[in-house]
């Protein structure tokens, strides 16, 4: 078998790799930075990461289940915390050495039933230098956080504009009058660092948002309850019930209400930004109707003069190295199986571009374990891969939302059901599993105990 490509050494490409490894299948994993952990290594220069950004799901409901984070480490753990965890998990199991660092994928094209890929070395002696070789397959993990969304502003605006991905520290803020754009999760985080260092802060948002705690009872709010399945609707009407008994409505802290229901959109896991409205340390804003200099006027008629304005309106998808034609693209995001498989190809997948309230890492796993073991069982010529390939071609159009009406976003044209999503997986990978010949089975087991 040729050797696959794996683009990313964040969690997806890791687990990725991890996945290939263990059922046989060589690879080759690319990454831009000197090191692994993709988003979460604020060095990297692909990081879109701020200091003071902590994980929004807990460690335990997120973490990768072959490999728990030490119990030393927070509930809710800081990015660089997240950073030492991924390079202890590619060291445990052997992944730095199947990674070229410091390299950059320039093009990927096809070449008939292959993959003809140019990489280039961004740093070092030969710096500059680009290197074409042809694969049996390609595996995208380069992550959905990287690129900014930015959209166009009713106006010129006189003082410093930033996105949220050029937000490092809040030492920015000192002194400045300051407008917050977006009320996402990053936007909140970044939206109270600055009450400390800012002369004022303003937040504008055009809709409304659910908010969630951190913490109930002493307990993570995403693991209360979660030993219970509870139909999707019943979920929604006891979380959004939760928000109101703990936090109260938006709209008593003088924000939108949102018109739609919980986790139709992703809730804003913050209670600190509805603290600080509520002292008087941001004032919330409707949308913009114009700039003119530093002067912004609100849709409402309310205008406020301003130094900064930061844009947290968050990423768009972004795979600058292949044709969108070959992901079959379609609106904001590629039309995959499972967000996954392509409805033609058997050899090109986007990991990880998937979005869930309560996937974490562990289900992402499942997401390569599933596609190493197709890849297996299609080397093998199985007739379980026979029956997943007309089940991919048939279904790519169809999503995994087990009827929750998603808002029309860019942001929210990847997420799936959790419950949905994972039982589809499941459900083929055991297919998969069952078609295993003996000596694959057998070339597993002895896999894993290598790495471990």
């Amino acid at each position: 078998m040729k050797p696959y490509a794996v683009i990313g050494a964040g969690p997806m490409g890791l687990c990725t790799v991890r996945n290939l490894v263990k059922h046989g299948i060589p690879c080759v994993g690319f990454e831009i930075h000197g090191d692994v952990g993709g988003l979460w290594d604020i060095d990297s220069a692909t990081s879109t990461m701020y200091e003071s950004a902590h994980l929004i799901s807990s460690k335990k409901m997120t973490e990768f289940a072959e490999f728990p984070m030490d119990e030393r480490v927070a509930q809710f753990p800081h990015h660089r915390e997240l950073r030492d965890y991924f390079r202890a998990y590619a060291r445990e199991f052997g992944l730095y050495e199947r990674y070229e660092f410091n390299t950059e994928v320039v093009r990927c094209e096809r070449d008939g039933d292959d993959w003809r890929i140019t990489t280039r070395v961004v740093n070092g002696s030969g710096e500059g230098e680009e290197q074409t070789r042809t694969f049996g397959g390609l595996l995208i993990a380069n992550g959905t956080l990287h690129h900014p969304n930015v959209p166009q502003l009713p106006g010129e605006f006189a003082g410093e504009l930033l996105h949220s991905c050029d937000y490092r520290d809040p030492a920015i803020f000192e002194g400045k009058r300051v407008l917050l754009v977006g009320c996402g999760n990053s936007g909140a985080d970044i939206a109270v660092d600055a009450v400390h260092r800012a002369k004022s802060v303003d937040i504008s948002l055009r809709r409304g948002y659910y908010f969630l705690p951190k913490f109930i009872g002493g307990k993570p709010t995403d693991a209360v309850g979660g030993r219970i399945k509870l139909p999707r609707f019943v979920q929604q009407r006891i979380s959004a019930a939760l928000s109101r008994f703990m936090l109260g409505r938006p709209s008593q802290y003088g924000l939108p209400e949102p018109d739609y229901k919980m986790f139709e959109s992703h809730p804003v896991i913050n209670s600190l930004v509805l603290h600080h409205i509520g002292h008087g340390d941001i004032q919330p804003q409707g949308d913009i109707a114009a700039i003119d200099g530093n002067r912004v006027t609100f849709k409402d008629g309310r205008s406020g003069e301003y130094d900064m304005i930061l844009l947290a309106t968050g990423y768009k998808l972004h795979y600058p190295f292949i044709a969108a034609e070959e992901l079959n693209w379609s609106g904001y995001a590629p039309r995959l199986y499972l967000n996954v498989f392509h409805p033609q190809s058997d050899n090109l997948f986007l990991m990880g571009m998937v979005e869930a309230a309560g996937l974490g890492w562990e289900g992402r796993n499942e997401q390569a374990e599933l596609v190493a073991l197709y890849i297996r069982q299609l080397a093998n010529g199985a007739e379980s891969a026979r029956r997943f390939r007309a089940i991919k071609d048939e279904r790519a159009s169809l999503r995994a939302d087990g009827g929750m009406k998603y808002l029309e976003l860019e942001r929210m044209a990847y997420y799936v059901h959790k419950d949905t999503y994972l039982k589809a997986l499941r459900g083929h990978t055991a297919d998969l599993r069952r078609d295993l010949a003996p000596r694959d089975t057998a070339q597993l087991i002895s896999s894993v105990g290598a790495a471990q």
